[in-house]
């Protein structure tokens, strides 16, 4: 067992292109590491409908140089196979460490599989690069990011040509042509051939982004705004600008791009502490709404005054928001979201005779209704303009939610207002979420496991009335690993998440209510129903 280590550490570092991954490489060889080694060496980086997403470091389950020219590499052959042979592949990269370089290495083994490869000019916003996907009728794309994980991390998205990422069966057979790859040295990459893409395709996005709003909308609203050490200040700022919005007050420590993110622990708005710096920017300037952008800029975060201080609106809320505006609008299509979202999208899409779609977890289904006009993810991710970008876009949604909040402003109305509205219009839906990280994924697979064997029957007092394993699929939902409760008046979904180490629970509450005046007591049921559906869960799943 030790000399097979060995052995294919000293296989692997034969091939690495990356003088630092050799570097650690031969360090854990010396040293004799076999802890390390076989932790980096005991499997591959699996790739899957999130593409790749892992630890920066050396070895087949790490994220370096040589598991993304095999990634790349299979990309090209799965595109060729299926008939694209000399297809353009466009490629968009973060600021992450090693980001650059991955961007540069999948140009140099597109070019050298026979296919076109364009990379953009900098590190832009993930929409960025879904957006020239469809403008330059790319068979493909891929983003070098992983999004809001912690700055160890780095990923790898990839895209089909319609723009949205990929789905099965594409992970697997593209997997299928990563494990074919046998050597390094079997892979051509040319150090030229590629090309690198010019400001026209970031003007011909911005260009789309004014296109969300209405033409004579108010454009009053003054918003405090960070980046979150990613790459969304720019764009953000430009789209802001052709708006005639007022510039938005940046958070100053966190609006340049820093692999390291040193004023965050993770750097997603979701996560405590990360929007401290922009709540103590909103108490200086007393802006009408915070917005935050995760890293990628593909996630829009909205803070908003309440009472004497801020607070962060939920997913769920902002996605109720851009809902009920766009209906305000005139919007016509399709109203799609995620299980694990709000059931108030339904009920907004129901009453405005809107047809309403609901799809498994990730963009890359919601990104597939027919006629998507509008769709959204509680986890921050809203799509406004699907026919320019298909997938979440932080971008045009920070100009949509501030649009709607200049309208209110004009009405001396606020984003809190007409959440109020909506819930005495179509009852208070509550949402919150039971989220545990684990460093042991096999805590995860023991809680579902619980659950699987003994599904509870009552929660929160409540009686679970349904309980439906989704692995085996619904009369509308692909299979997929996750359990969802129906309660009288309530509703949970737990699922192991795509991205993370964590185990998701999803709560949410239907508190039917008369008037404004009943609004108080609504909330303070919601809250306790929600906390004891915690409780319950956390025992019930042994978490």
């Amino acid at each position: 067992m030790h000399d097979d280590l060995i052995a294919r550490a000293q296989t692997w570092l034969a091939e690495d292109p990356d003088p630092d991954t050799r570097a650690e490489l031969s360090k854990l060889i010396e040293a004799g590491d076999l802890t390390e080694l076989a932790d980096r060496f005991s499997g591959t980086l699996q790739f899957g409908t999130a593409g790749l997403r892992g630890e920066l470091g050396a070895g087949p389950n790490r994220m370096n140089r040589s598991v993304v020219i095999r990634a790349a590499a299979g990309l090209a052959a799965h595109l060729k196979a299926t008939g694209h042979t000399d297809g353009l592949v466009v490629i968009g990269y973060d600021a992450r460490h090693k980001s650059a370089d991955f961007a540069r290495d999948t140009a140099a083994v597109m070019t050298g599989a026979g296919l076109k490869a364009a990379v953009l000019p900098r590190p832009l916003p993930t929409p960025v690069l879904a957006f020239a996907i469809r403008h330059l009728g790319a068979v493909a794309g891929v983003e070098v990011t992983a999004s809001h994980n912690p700055p160890r991390d780095n990923g790898y998205k990839v895209y089909l040509g319609d723009g949205s990422q990929i789905v099965p069966p594409a992970d697997a057979q593209i997997a299928a042509q990563i494990q074919a790859i046998t050597s390094l040295h079997d892979v051509p990459r040319p150090e030229t051939g590629w090309q690198t893409l010019d400001e026209s395709v970031l003007n011909a996005y911005l260009a789309r982004t004014d296109a969300v709003l209405a033409p004579t909308s108010p454009r009053t609203a003054r918003t405090v705004y960070t980046a979150m050490h990613g790459v969304g200040r720019d764009t953000l700022l430009a789209a802001f600008a052709r708006a005639g919005f007022p510039e938005p007050a940046l958070v100053a420590e966190q609006a340049d791009p820093d692999p390291d993110f040193p004023t965050v622990a993770f750097p997603n708005p979701e996560e405590p502490g990360a929007m401290d710096l922009a709540f103590a920017k909103a108490r200086e300037t007393s802006p009408d709404l915070i917005i935050a952008n995760d890293p990628d800029a593909d996630r829009c975060a909205v803070a908003v005054k309440q009472g004497a201080d801020w607070r962060m609106l939920r997913g769920d809320e902002v996605g109720a928001l851009l809902a009920a505006h766009l209906v305000a609008r005139g919007a016509q299509g399709t109203f799609a979201e995620s299980i694990v979202s709000s059931s108030l999208l339904g009920r907004i899409a129901e009453k405005a005779n809107l047809p309403y779609e609901e799809t498994l977890t990730g963009f890359k289904w919601i990104a597939r209704v027919d006629g998507l006009r509008y769709g959204y993810e509680e986890a921050l991710g809203y799509c406004v303009d699907p026919e320019g970008v298909r997938d979440k876009d932080g971008i045009t949604a920070a100009l949509l939610i501030t649009e709607l909040a200049s309208t209110l402003k004009e009405e001396n109305r606020t984003l809190l207002d007409l959440l109020d509205d909506l819930a005495v219009e179509h009852g208070l839906h509550a949402t919150d979420q039971l989220s545990v990280r684990v460093q042991d994924l096999t805590i995860i697979a023991r809680a579902m496991e619980r659950l699987r064997e003994n599904p509870p029957t009552t929660l929160a007092g409540l009686r679970v009335t349904r309980a439906e394993d989704l692995t085996q699929g619904t009369d509308k939902l692909p299979p997929t690993d996750g359990l969802r409760y129906t309660l009288e008046g309530a509703r949970v979904i737990v699922r192991p998440s795509g991205t993370e180490p964590k185990l998701k629970c999803y709560l949410e509450v239907v508190v039917p209510l008369k008037t404004h005046k009943d609004l108080p007591e609504a909330h303070a049921t919601a809250d306790e129903i929600l906390a004891a559906l915690k409780q319950d869960l956390s025992t019930a799943a042994g978490i």
